[in-house]
């Protein structure tokens, strides 16, 4: 329209369509006296009919697309609304496989599945298979696949669901690693399965932990003994001493779940916040966001996220990610609350009071106290200035 009606060149044109697609009013006023003038002189149109042309393209510089892409969009907003009204788990499932490498992404549809009654399951070695898979009962579940482990490799992976299949189910964590020796088990995958909880049914985390050298050991051992045939003074085949595992203080409920969030993204047996509810009896994540702009709000939760930057002024800011039990928010931390309270770190268990803020369309909360309640890591804290 603008080259044949009004007399653009194509590089006129390019900038043009570039002030609708990237919605610049300054430009947009620009283009509008030149487009206007140029369709008078160009196509020899009366003034007023080139202003009515111009209404026509001025709105779509807020925003705009053609009936085809809202049929398209309609027709895929159908077919997914009734896949999940029909098939729930398995869409929910699928959802979760499509966003597996996004941990943000899968924390809010964990969370839908939750509002759906959909109980969402740690990974477990003999039912996990890659990816995020539904398991068929009474009550439909969705299990954590073996690839959103991190530190175990496709192959590994590949390796323990086709031993799985082939030969049964593991019976215990002798059996597991004696049968997965060679094929790209290594200590670090031992000890990730371990952590996350995939290894749950077999005993006691920190014991396995404890012993995964000792088991990697004898599964070595087992193997060699195996192929080579031994024979011993009497005639008979060699046989291993049974193994034991060396007892040790079981892990703590806080520590099995920050391994979770370490190995899996987030954490996903339980939450760190359910026990400190009475501690933090105040409005939910969910609740302050339908609070105004410049409202004052008091939210309890835990640190996930902290990014340091300098100002312009060269002074240090920080914004920080706070989660509770049904959703998070960003924190802006300014220069002179950070010099009153100097330390952020991820894992903290803290209550902070501010003002919420929407100025650039997202929701963020400007903070003015913030007090300590726990740390949930096993290093020492630095303490927060408490609020009072």
């Amino acid at each position: 329209m603008a080259h044949d009606l009004a007399g653009y060149s194509w590089g006129e044109v390019d900038k043009f369509r570039k002030a609708v697609g990237k919605k610049i009013p300054e430009e947009m006023a620009k283009q509008k006296e030149k487009f206007i003038q140029g369709c008078v002189d160009n196509s020899k149109w009366p003034r007023k009919k080139a202003e009515e042309v111009w209404a026509w393209i001025e709105p779509f510089a807020a925003y705009g697309f053609n009936k085809a892409h809202s049929a398209s969009y309609g027709r895929v907003a159908y077919q997914t609304a009734y896949m999940k009204s029909n098939y729930p788990a398995e869409y929910m499932c699928a959802v979760l496989t499509a966003e597996a490498g996004d941990t943000e992404k899968v924390a809010e549809i964990i969370s839908e599945c939750k509002r759906m009654t959909i109980p969402v399951l740690p990974p477990e070695i003999n039912s996990s298979f890659k990816d995020f898979t539904v398991i068929k009962s009474d009550k439909d579940q969705i299990r954590f696949g073996l690839l959103t482990i991190k530190n175990l490799g496709e192959g590994v992976a590949d390796g323990i669901i086709a031993e799985r299949l082939a030969n049964g189910s593991f019976k215990d964590i002798e059996d597991f690693t004696c049968r997965l020796h060679g094929r790209d088990l290594n200590r670090k995958s031992v000890e990730s399965l371990i952590k996350c909880g995939a290894l749950d049914a077999f005993g006691e985390r920190n014991k396995m932990l404890f012993n995964t050298e000792a088991l990697l050991t004898h599964a070595r051992d087992k193997q060699k003994n195996a192929s080579s045939g031994q024979i011993s003074l009497f005639g008979d085949a060699e046989v291993l001493p049974p193994l034991r595992l060396t007892e040790t203080a079981p892990a703590a409920q806080s520590e099995k779940l920050m391994w979770e969030k370490e190995l899996l993204g987030l954490f996903v047996s339980a939450h760190p916040l359910q026990e400190y509810q009475p501690v933090l009896k105040l409005e939910s994540v969910v609740q302050i966001k339908t609070v105004r702009s410049g409202g004052v709000v008091k939210v309890g939760g835990v640190i996930t996220k902290v990014q340091k930057i300098v100002t312009k002024n060269g002074k240090p800011m920080v914004f920080a990610w706070l989660e509770d039990l049904t959703s998070k928010i960003e924190l802006v931390i300014f220069p002179n609350v950070l010099e009153r309270y100097p330390d952020w770190q991820e894992n903290a268990i803290i209550v902070a009071k501010g003002k919420i803020n929407d100025r650039d369309g997202a929701l963020k909360m400007l903070c003015d106290e913030v007090r300590l309640v726990a740390m949930l890591s096993n290093k020492p804290a630095q303490d927060i200035k408490a609020a009072h």
